[in-house]
């Protein structure tokens, strides 16, 4: 997407411009030359594909997904392995109480934009922000919808996102900085929280000698958003995964166990098969819905 994509994808009463914030000074931004620009002459380019990094020069980036996670993640969310995931994801947010379809979006760890574009399909009009560390990743991301704007941030800073801004926040694997979803969320939004249960991809864990999903995860997040948050709502969606040799590779590839996967394919090859040819492992994830206090 083009940088003045940016300003197209914002026309609707610039609310993604009224959202964001400069992070030096706070004030808002407005587009200029290939750049957003603040009051005080503070600027950020908008880069060639489209996405905007508001890291002030000389910030240490947070470790990110590389080239090849982000290749694999695209790949793997494209074959439509875990459409149950998105389409359940998607569902709840439609299904809100709160109208958004006005509203903005903010995906706070957004990766390539999958789940984030599907629910702007859901809601015509809302506007979404996709926030994620990765460069190679919010290159997929600004490409991902023409009302999604994909900004690199470190979701543990404080987010560049103005007070009681956002309708509506998700979070899909990703780091959860409580206090500041809670501080750029209106009263009346919305968080959604989709986390593995101990059960996901158990199988594939256990024959490929994977990471594990820590004990008590569930627990750790009730507590992590207990002073902003009250859990309004929780569901399990837990289905079959019927993968080829090159889907194990790319789901491997594409999550933190990319950085203990030596010999993959190689390992991915000895792996047991149905009769079809496919190795099976089971998806299991939680989706949380949680009112700001």
């Amino acid at each position: 997407m083009p940088a003045n994509s940016w300003a197209a994808a914002c026309a609707p009463r610039h609310r993604l411009f009224s959202v964001l914030s400069c992070p030096l000074c706070g004030e808002p931004f407005r587009p200029a030359d290939g750049a957003l620009r603040c009051a005080r002459g503070h600027s950020f380019d908008v880069a060639r594909q489209g996405h905007v990094t508001l890291l002030p020069g000389g910030t240490r980036a947070p470790r990110a997904d590389t080239a090849p996670m982000v290749r694999a993640r695209a790949a793997f969310l494209d074959s439509g392995r875990y459409a149950p995931l998105t389409d359940a994801l998607t569902e709840r947010a439609a299904a809100l109480p709160v109208p958004l379809s006005r509203d903005v979006v903010l995906d706070a760890g957004t990766g390539t934009g999958h789940h984030l574009a599907r629910i702007l399909d859901a809601l015509p009009g809302a506007v979404g922000l996709g926030m994620d560390a990765s460069p190679y990743a919010l290159r997929r991301a600004a490409r991902a919808h023409p009302r999604l704007g994909a900004v690199g941030w470190d979701v543990w800073r404080p987010l560049p996102v103005r007070t009681g801004s956002v309708g509506l926040l998700v979070n899909v694997f990703a780091p959860r900085n409580a206090p500041e979803f809670r501080r750029v969320l209106r009263p009346d939004g919305a968080l959604l929280v989709v986390t593995p249960t101990g059960r996901h991809l158990a199988e594939l864990r256990r024959d490929l000698g994977l990471l594990s999903v820590g004990a008590g995860k569930e627990e750790r997040l009730r507590g992590a958003l207990a002073g902003g948050f009250t859990e309004v709502g929780t569901s399990v969606r837990e289905f079959a995964l019927d993968l080829a040799e090159d889907d194990v590779v790319d789901l491997v590839t594409m999550g933190p166990n990319a950085h203990h996967a030596d010999g993959l394919r190689a390992r991915a090859g000895t792996l047991p098969r149905t009769p079809d040819g496919t190795y099976r492992t089971t998806a299991s994830f939680r989706l949380s819905v949680f009112a700001p206090r």
